[in-house]
């Protein structure tokens, strides 16, 4: 079985667009870090999210956007703009999952609350009641 699952950031925001032959799609790559003895490297994946799903999701898949992606995976052959043979990764997306993304100085700070600080204690619970 062809499956992988990979978590990372949105390298750039999402492409939503629809095939010639009438079916939609989303594109968008995906920066998965790796860290080994201190170094760190970096995989591309390219990943393609099919359908009504993904057309209702593209608004949220914006650069930065922690997201995990499962599905099939596969490489494909391409030659690049320089005219040498290259190749990428490719995830069919099955299954995505968000899981935000803004630092924590980025984030909006929460609204105060309304709520006193302390609530008054319960009364005990009186366990003389038989049943």
């Amino acid at each position: 079985m062809n499956i992988a699952t990979f978590t990372g950031r949105i390298g750039r925001d999402a492409d939503a667009r629809t095939t010639p032959s009438g079916k939609q799609v989303v594109n968008f790559s995906l920066a998965v870090d790796e860290r080994r003895g201190g170094e760190k490297k970096t995989l591309w994946v390219s990943c393609g999210l099919w359908g009504e799903r993904g057309q209702k999701l593209a608004q949220y898949l914006t650069k930065g956007s922690i997201v995990s992606v499962s599905g099939p995976v596969r490489v494909e052959s391409y030659t690049s703009k320089s005219g040498e043979a290259a190749s990428k990764l490719c995830c069919m997306v099955n299954d995505i999952s968000m899981h935000g993304g803004q630092s924590q100085e980025a984030a909006p700070k929460p609204a105060p609350s309304t709520t006193p600080a302390r609530q008054p204690a319960p009364e005990p619970f009186d366990d003389s009641i038989p049943f």
